[in-house]
């Protein structure tokens, strides 16, 4: 039987609610990552942490904000993402590999060579991670480009919110991984350092870092002591990422010359206040009217914010943006009632391009 289509928007970006734990197991088996693992227990933990992040429970360099995009009509999560406001303390600092380039020539044998080198390296300071950008595979190409609304949402709510997050923002990236999920750069170097396997590794790595600052050697690592096929991972992105690593570069972000040292994956990062999205956010006030009066419309992504549960929702719209500072937001009835606004009420708003 068809689906009766939602009167508003198809699909809602809210923050996550401890009713959407099923649905957020269910998106978890398609990736098992460290942050949103396959684990009833630890999604439970993040959902409380989410939820005491947006309510202001939590000091801001604990806070980690989940959304989440709903599909009305089937009333289900497909897909979230996540903004850790701190990632690095002295307590867990971040942790990396500096990906460093060296040169050696001999001027008696006429011979150079090019060497690349992996340092571990802390920071203690602390960035804002955005990550946890997991969407359901049948709903990737959808014409409403999901997987990027998804990834936008964290722009937005950092750009309403900016004196909670860091100035510099990362992103780690998942690399190319055996069809297991094995990590070949983490079975060439880290296990050899460690004695854990990947999974395990990855699972200890979920509550507690300090294994690799005392058992990894703070001394450079030639990466051409490696084999052929694991040099050739480092710093390289995974297939089913490509499209997250065109997206962050798309709005300011570049390759860090560092990775994760687990499984070699890069890290993207950018001064917070040089991100393109960020700088787009901006407020206006709601006023309603009927679709065929709206005139020129443009494809926005609107939110509105709350002081009790949903704390945040926003969702794609075509709407108009008037006055010469897009001071007004015109929103067709339906659109403004799916998201609770009024006319007269406050709505943060940021610009889409046209092909989003």
């Amino acid at each position: 039987m068809a689906l009766k289509p939602p009167a508003g928007p198809a699909f809602v970006l809210r923050d996550v609610a401890p009713d959407d734990l099923a649905d957020l197991l269910e998106t978890a088996t398609h990736l098992d990552s460290v942050n949103l693992p396959n684990d009833r227990d630890a999604l439970a933990r993040i959902i409380e942490r989410s939820v005491q992040s947006f309510s202001g429970q939590l000091p801001k360099a604990d806070r980690c904000f989940v959304f989440v995009a709903r599909d009305e009509a089937r009333g289900r999560v497909v897909g979230t993402s996540m903004i850790f406001a701190q990632h690095g303390s002295r307590r867990a600092p971040h942790v990396y590999f500096d990906v460093i380039e060296e040169e050696r020539y001999s001027e008696s044998l006429d011979r150079h060579f090019a060497h690349r080198l992996l340092r571990i390296g802390y920071n203690y300071k602390g960035l804002t991670e955005i990550g946890g950008l997991v969407l359901r595979p049948e709903y990737r190409g959808h014409p409403q480009r999901l997987g990027r609304l998804l990834a936008s949402v964290r722009f937005l709510f950092i750009g309403l919110h900016r004196a909670l997050f860091c100035d510099e923002v990362v992103s780690e990236l998942m690399p190319p991984l055996e069809p297991d999920g094995t990590s070949l750069l983490w079975e060439a170097l880290g296990r050899r350092f460690t004695g854990l396997t990947y999974q395990e590794a990855d699972a200890l790595s979920r509550q507690n870092k300090e294994f690799i600052r005392a058992l990894f050697p703070q001394d450079p690592l030639y990466a051409t002591l490696l084999p052929p096929n694991v040099q050739g991972l480092i710093g390289q992105v995974g297939p089913e990422t490509k499209g997250v690593e065109h997206m962050l570069r798309d709005v300011g972000f570049k390759y860090a010359h560092r990775i994760d040292p687990f499984d070699g994956g890069p890290h993207f990062h950018a001064r917070t206040d040089e991100i393109s999205l960020v700088r787009e956010v901006h407020r206006a006030r709601v006023a309603v009217a009927p679709a065929r009066a709206l005139g020129r419309v443009q494809p926005l992504l609107v939110a509105k914010q709350g002081a009790a549960p949903p704390f945040f929702v926003a969702a794609r719209v075509e709407a108009t943006l008037g006055d010469s500072n897009g001071a007004t937001l015109s929103l067709p009835a339906e659109i403004a009632s799916a998201l609770s606004l009024a006319p007269g009420d406050e709505a943060a708003v940021l610009p889409l391009p046209t092909r989003a």
